[in-house]
Parts: structure tokens; sequence; C-alpha cells
């Protein structure tokens, strides 16, 4: 199993608490250390599975937005907070702890511009999450014109990664970061763009098509 590098301080230490467990057990052969061992080993597939890392195939086209996280689609609807103008539609996915949750670049283009909010840690589900909490807001310039998407801290999740920067090229599909253990993100359509997702769809980073361009407009 593939797993994402920005794991490996927590599956150390999940590993290295497993470990203690299991030599807690041999030593005292008490029923408590038996019971930390379960509990650590239970951990310790958490987050082997909260940070795999699976291949995926992308789409061979330039004209579709794919989706950038795993998840389930929880929100279609214009946007007052786009980042984009005119503001367009927003499509927000949530991801559980039981999603993969590298995110992928949802199109071809060069970055505009990221970012980063301080905020509040609400749970991802609630509307105003869009503008209180911790999130990374990412502007791509496509041929199309541009897409904006953001990584949106939750509850559980507290720490957000999005590596590639200003100037840089993105290709579909293309790895670009994570949110840990759990959140949310919202992908803003431009008005040339058309939603083929409906709410309550489970979508796959790098493979979903959120939406189209209409080359019409």
């Amino acid at each position: 199993m593939k797993l994402a590098p920005e794991g490996k301080n927590f599956i150390l230490t999940s590993g290295l608490g497993v470990a203690f467990a299991l030599w807690l057990s041999v030593v005292t052969g008490k029923k408590f250390a038996f019971w930390i061992l379960g509990l650590s080993a239970v951990w310790l597939a958490m987050v082997l599975q909260f940070f795999r890392d699976p291949d995926r195939i992308s789409p061979k086209r330039d004209d579709v937005i794919l989706a950038p996280a795993d998840g389930r689609i929880i929100s279609i609807s214009p946007s007052t907070l786009s980042p984009l103008d005119p503001k367009g539609k927003r499509v927000s996915i949530f991801m559980s702890p039981f999603n993969v949750h590298v995110n992928r670049s949802p199109v071809n283009g060069i970055v505009k511009s990221t970012e980063h909010f301080s905020g509040k840690f609400m749970s991802a589900f609630k509307i105003e999450a869009e503008r209180e909490n911790e999130r990374t807001i990412v502007k791509v310039d496509t041929e199309f014109g541009q897409v904006a998407f953001s990584q949106i801290a939750g509850f559980i999740a507290r720490r957000i990664v999005f590596y590639p920067r200003k100037g840089d090229k993105l290709v579909p599909g293309q790895r670009i970061g994570l949110i840990k253990f759990g959140s949310r993100m919202d992908v803003y359509f431009p008005d040339n763009a058309i939603i083929l997702v409906r709410m309550g769809d489970r979508v796959v980073a790098g493979e979903t098509i959120l939406g189209e361009f209409s080359r019409d407009k």
C-alpha cells in the first residue's frame, strides 16, 4: 500500500506506540496492557488507511474540471465568497476520516495565487465554514478561464498542506497536497463551466469529472 509522505511521523509514532504496548503486555501480562495494545493497534490501522495514497488515472482532457478530493458532494450553490469574477457557483466536497485525503489538481493551468487564512475549526458541514474556518484558497488560470478551489480545515483537521506556488504549472490529477484528518474542498466554477455532478454523489480525486467548460461562452 502506497502511503503519503506527510504521514511519516504519524505512522512512526503510532508504530512505536504499538511496540511499547506489545512489550508492556508481554512483561506484565495484565489485562489493561492488552487493552492498550488493542487500542494502539486500531489507531495505527486508522492512521495507515488515512494516509494511503493510491494511484489515479485522470481523463486526458483539458476542458474538464476534476474532483480535487475524495468524498461526497454536500453543496452545489452560488457563492458570494467566490474569488472569481463573476462569482459563479461552488461545489463542496466533504471528506470523512475514512476517505483518501491526498488532494489533486482539478484542472490544467498555472497557479495564479495562493492565500492562507487562519480561522476556526468548526464542522466542515456548516455553511459558514467557507468563510470562518482555517483555509487555503488557490486560483488557477486555464485556457478556458480562471478556476479556484479552497482547502478548508474541519473539526478534526488541524493542518492544511498545499505544495505548488504562484506560477507553477498544474496538470489534471497532479498531487498537490492534503488536509490532515478529514475536512472539505470547495471548487469555484466560472460562469462558462457546466456542473455535471449532483448532491450526494461520491467523487474520486483526479478521476471524477465535476464539470466541463462550455466553448460557446
